[in-house]
């Protein structure tokens, strides 16, 4: 199970595709953030997730939010599959302590060592408004996002 609905989002610092850290904490007060685990980069399902979510960025990238997209992989494949595909928004390295992120929003699979599709709706406060969990082979009903989103 995810965190829950209603938990303080645990706050973390991770590298993005630039090699530029990013905290949660950089968002509070500011902005929600709509944040994506996924397995791993380069994969299909995975990309097709994101490649919705770039190509609709304002429908969940605005001024009142932060996409911020997380796999145990390296800043280094992130950057090669950001700018391959034109992902204009964080894809964050959770690659060391290995998984530590997915671990605290407990959608780590331990078994597979990489994160489930685990997605986290935190409002500008720091709440968790939104939380679920499939696995590596599920694909994701975003319209559930963008219904989140829309009601903040």
């Amino acid at each position: 199970m995810p965190l829950a609905v209603g938990a303080q989002a645990p706050d973390f610092t991770l590298k993005d595709q630039n090699n530029q850290e990013i905290s949660l904490h950089d968002f509070a007060g500011r902005k929600a953030v709509l944040l994506v685990f996924y397995p791993f980069t380069f994969t299909g399902t995975c990309q097709g997730e994101l490649t919705e979510v770039a190509e609709n960025l304002p429908a969940y990238q605005n001024e009142r939010v932060q996409v911020l997209a997380v796999s145990v992989d390296s800043s280094y494949a992130h950057k090669v599959w950001a700018m391959d595909k034109g992902f204009d928004f964080p894809i964050l390295a959770d690659y060391w302590p290995h998984g530590g992120v997915a671990q605290a929003y407990e959608v780590f699979h331990t078994a597979g060592g990489f994160a489930n599709r685990g997605t986290f709706i935190i409002d500008e406060g720091g709440t968790v408004v939104f939380a679920e969990e499939l696995g590596p082979g599920d694909r994701r009903d975003q319209a559930a996002w963008r219904a989140t989103l829309a009601a903040l």
